[in-house]
């Protein structure tokens, strides 16, 4: 059983605050609000032990380093702003997409990341 520690806490709390995936480094700075001390190794620790337990989910993009947010949000979506590089959540989803599919291949999932600019950045 994992031991509850100051570290893990500051990091679950800066996922759930977030409310929007966080890159290892994001979850850093944000973590080191309530625990200065803390290193990217322990984070990188913390966060396999999360994902490992069920409270915290991967968010793999094409080309970008997996970025990581709180588990049981339900099947959602993400926009990728490409000028700052954070990422938030889309709560909505077109619906089945099977009919995308080769005809004879089976459909089980999707993923869709919209790309732009997040209004905090020049050109939104």
């Amino acid at each position: 059983m994992e031991r509850s520690t100051r570290q893990r806490q500051a990091i679950r709390e800066a996922l759930r605050k977030a409310n929007r995936p966080l890159s290892p480094g994001e979850i850093l700075e944000h973590a080191r609000q309530q625990v200065p001390g803390l290193g990217i190794a322990t984070v990188y620790r913390t966060i396999n032990a999360l994902v490992e337990e069920g409270s915290v989910v991967a968010v793999e993009l094409p080309g970008e380093v997996a970025r990581y947010e709180m588990a049981g949000k339900g099947h959602h979506h993400h926009f990728h702003c490409t000028s700052c590089g954070r990422v938030f959540e889309l709560m909505g989803c077109p619906g089945d997409l099977s009919w995308l599919a080769p005809p004879g291949f089976r459909a089980e999932r999707h993923e869709i990341v919209l790309y732009g600019s997040c209004p905090n950045c020049p050109g939104a």
